[in-house]
């Protein structure tokens, strides 16, 4: 079976909602052995819907839609479908009754408006909205078959996963389900990571090989088909091991983790702890690493030292090191060095990590944007350093230079 998602919304086209009802749906068919070919936005337009609606049906058996199932006069999804059918819209008591008590409870009135909440297609299935007032619809109709889901995640993902999936498998059966595993890499690239895989890639039949990168990480999925669980799980793990040969210092996770996460549990694990001093990257490092909830057991804070007076007034760094015509200057190795071992002492943490570089957009000491050097001090041992030239614009080299310091220090961790 061929399904296509539909979400029906102006404010998707607007970029004022992302549309996480896409990968969420897309997953969940995926789980059912149903493959998502196709994903459409569409606006709250009855002709544009209409049209939406004829695209889909000359290439999916399944469409599946999202939102428009509200009270206003521009939820439109039952209205057009309905009208395309050549269906009559009626009334669902039952959601109606509840909708009444729903509004009774709380001592207000229920306008006129909120009644189309109740409207349903006529010969369709209703789908219970245990989160919410409207309710949903499927049916099938000629050979293709409809589901009508709310667009607010919170009543859409129990909506889905109840009554959506029992009426699916009703209807045509459970598919051989799609088994996945993520790998995820730091400290490489996705053009080198896809070079040094090229071969696997372009071999690939089950399981397939889909890479896919944001700023400092790449990560592999590698998918199997299979109403056999265990063949399945076996031909995942046949290719994982391969990748494993080849990159694996790279993979810093076999599940859907950041890389800030795994260094955080790397930390637990060994009971420990960190801290960081940054330059070029004001204070993001600190940011990644506080975002994961719980890390303030393994981070013991960070210092932002932008300028040489703060690296010398923060950190104790030698005037002589950042400035004059034999200096090192601010932007070196030696520089993040010291930077490293004086946070960790400072602040007593087994770890100490910095990032001094050139962010942009113009160069500094006579430097390149986008050079960067990283400090990982561990305490009584010695201190690493290493050079990493970040290219991009200034967004992109803060992010590369923050994930390259993580990177850095997970490797560091497991030795």
């Amino acid at each position: 079976m061929k399904a296509e998602i539909i979400a029906v919304g102006t404010e998707l086209l607007l970029g004022q909602i992302v549309n996480t009802n896409a990968r969420y749906l897309s997953q969940g068919l995926a789980a059912l052995g149903i493959d998502v070919f196709f994903q459409t936005v569409v606006g709250d337009n009855a002709a544009r819907i209409r049209q939406a609606i004829d695209t889909a049906r000359s290439r999916a058996d399944l469409l599946l839609f999202t939102g428009g199932l509200g009270p206003t006069m521009d939820d439109l999804t039952k209205d057009v479908l309905a009208g395309y059918l050549g269906r009559r819209i009626l009334v669902h008591e039952p959601t109606m009754e509840a909708m009444e008590r729903f509004f009774a409870s709380r001592g207000s009135h229920m306008v006129e408006s909120n009644r189309r909440q109740a409207n349903w297609i006529e010969g369709s299935e209703p789908l219970e909205n245990e989160a919410g007032l409207a309710v949903g619809n499927a049916l099938e109709q000629d050979g293709t078959r409809y589901i009508l889901l709310p667009g607010p995640p919170k009543e859409m993902v129990p909506m889905f996963e109840g009554p959506a999936t029992r009426w699916l498998l009703a209807e045509i059966g459970a598919g051989a389900p799609l088994h996945s595993r993520i790998l995820r890499f730091a400290g490489i690239g996705e053009s080198r990571l896809e070079h040094e895989l090229i071969d696997l890639i372009e071999s690939q039949s089950d399981p397939t090989i889909a890479p896919y990168a944001k700023e400092g990480e790449v990560a592999i999925r590698l998918s199997s088909k299979s109403a056999d669980e265990a063949q399945a799980l076996d031909r995942i793990e046949r290719m994982a091991q391969r990748i494993r040969e080849r990159l694996g210092a790279h993979i810093y996770a076999e599940e859907d983790i950041s890389l800030e996460e795994a260094v955080l549990r790397r930390l637990r694990t060994r009971r420990m702890r960190v801290s960081v001093a940054e330059s070029c990257t004001g204070g993001l490092l600190a940011e990644l690493i506080t975002g994961i909830p719980g890390s303030s057991g393994e981070f013991l804070g960070g210092i932002v030292t932008y300028t040489n007076t703060m690296k010398h007034k923060l950190l104790g760094i030698p005037l002589a090191q950042l400035d004059g015509p034999d200096a090192p200057g601010a932007v070196s190795a030696s520089t993040a060095a010291l930077m490293a071992q004086r946070v960790a002492e400072t602040t007593g943490s087994d770890w100490g990590v910095s990032v001094t570089g050139v962010a942009g957009p113009g160069s500094s000491e006579g430097k390149p944007v986008g050079l960067v050097y990283i400090g990982i001090a561990r305490k009584g041992g010695e201190v690493q350093t290493h050079e990493l030239n970040a290219g991009g614009n200034r967004d992109m080299v803060r992010i590369r230079a923050a994930k390259h310091a993580l990177y850095r220090l997970w490797l560091a961790l497991a030795e």
